[in-house]
């Protein structure tokens, strides 16, 4: 079919622009926050949200919780151009699974055939899942707006709300292992643009890639692991490698070893890649189904040697 070649070109293309320019963590980021406002509650579309490409609109591409991701809807934009019949949804979360895949992680079997939000009208109410803003995306530090007086309540009341349970939470929380926070996007951090005010693993010449090349991308922030262009389970060492001031540790990262139920999942997979990846894998497909308009019924998949760069 004409169409399933035209994503095979679009996906092989998606994973050279994103090797060479080092942007994975940004496309993950853009594509968890289009499906990460799903709310199981809701049967219409697109109002029960999810991987809808609403997340390019007014007001939802502004945000709060979106800030900077306009640069990944730029970046998107000339593959749309390209590849007109890959849908924007199906884009925003093909960019996520190649970045995932480009930087070491596995090759997520992704299924394609979403309908595209057509305008501002299909963007979430910023309290409409329950919360403060940003349409039910998960905060990083209390105040929480959902209301929750605890962390690792705060994390189950939002992705419960998904329809994802507890080993779900922690191998999301594990894609952490790739990017960065920025002073000038979630504010949750000190660090900023740039190598002057980068930290001591996110400066312009640390070697940070999985393949050993270099290359950051763009310089600065602050990272939750040392090599944070490498998919692997780094993130889930912290108990093993101590605390380091130079890295991230939230209290949304903390809950995850010091919850019982969590702790469990944790130590799983900091112990075993494999058992991430294979948890991962799940979460992240789950993530970027739901909510979504899929025609055909069911949507389709690519080849397995579209998976290769």
């Amino acid at each position: 079919m004409a169409h399933i070649a035209e994503y095979v070109a679009c996906k092989k293309e998606l994973m050279e622009f994103i090797d060479k320019n080092n942007c994975a963590p940004i496309m993950v980021r853009v594509a968890w926050h289009d499906s990460g406002n799903y709310d199981k509650r809701i049967a219409e579309w697109p109002a029960r949200g999810g991987a809808n490409a609403s997340i390019r609109f007014d007001p939802e591409i502004n945000f709060g919780a979106n800030a900077g991701l306009t640069k990944a809807v730029a970046f998107l934009k000339p593959f749309k151009a390209k590849f007109p019949a890959v849908s924007w949804a199906d884009l925003i979360q093909m960019g996520s699974a190649c970045a995932i895949e480009v930087t070491g992680g596995p090759a997520i079997p992704m299924k394609y055939g979403r309908a595209d939000a057509q305008d501002g009208s299909a963007c979430p109410g910023e309290t409409s899942r329950g919360t403060a803003g940003n349409a039910g995306l998960p905060d990083a530090k209390p105040p929480f707006g959902c209301g929750a007086s605890d962390p690792a309540t705060h994390l189950r009341t939002i992705f419960y709300r998904m329809g994802f349970d507890d080993e779900g939470i922690v191998a999301l929380s594990g894609a952490h292992t790739l990017g960065r926070a920025f002073a000038e996007r979630s504010g949750t951090v000190e660090n900023g643009y740039g190598d002057a005010k980068a930290s001591k693993y996110t400066k312009s010449t640390c070697p940070v890639r999985h393949d050993g090349a270099s290359g950051v991308g763009m310089a600065g922030g602050k990272a939750w692991t040392s090599n944070w262009l490498t998919f692997d389970n780094s993130y889930f060492q912290y108990l093993k490698r101590g605390k380091d001031d130079d890295l991230i540790w939230f209290p949304t990262d903390e809950a995850l070893h010091k919850d019982e139920k969590f702790k469990v999942y944790f130590e799983k997979f900091a112990d075993s890649k494999q058992a991430f990846f294979e948890a991962y894998c799940r979460a992240h497909k789950m993530l970027s189904e739901q909510g979504s308009d899929f025609g055909p019924s069911g949507g389709f998949s690519l080849p397995i040697a579209a998976s290769k760069l």
